[in-house]
């Protein structure tokens, strides 16, 4: 079983494209952090870099509503794509194929930022208005 969970910031805005059959894909980055202790007493903190892409009604509501800075649920496969860099050094990245996010805080200032709001690719009704969301 290939399955992921995150939860970090979005680290860009959202770029919508459609594939040669018609099929919308939005991507973007996420970044996670942890922060521990050596044993030496240092504090240190990590970050993680995902690159997140979501397919048809879910690529549509993530183009809508992610925005740089959010702090985001994401679900899905994580694949690792490696190439060499135009110097000549190796590098990686992991790719999430969502199929569920849920979308943890707002930027917008004039909205609640404790709202919540999730989206999952099996829904089949189009959402125009979070708020008019039962939940």
């Amino acid at each position: 079983m290939n399955k992921t969970m995150i939860i970090g910031n979005v680290g860009s805005d959202p770029e919508m494209r459609y594939t040669p059959n018609g099929s919308a894909v939005t991507s973007f980055s996420v970044a996670t952090s942890r922060r521990y202790t050596t044993s030496s007493g240092e504090q240190k903190e990590e970050t993680d870099w995902f690159r997140v892409s979501a397919w048809n009604k879910l690529a549509e509501t993530c183009n809508q509503y992610v925005v740089k800075g959010m702090k985001v649920y994401v679900e899905g496969r994580v694949s690792t794509n490696a190439w060499t860099d135009q110097e000549g050094q190796s590098r990686a990245s992991l790719e999430i194929n969502c199929n569920n996010i849920e979308f943890l805080s707002r930027i917008n200032s004039d909205q609640n930022n404790n709202d919540n709001f999730q989206s999952n690719n099996n829904d089949s009704q189009d959402i125009d208005n979070p708020e008019d969301l039962p939940w």
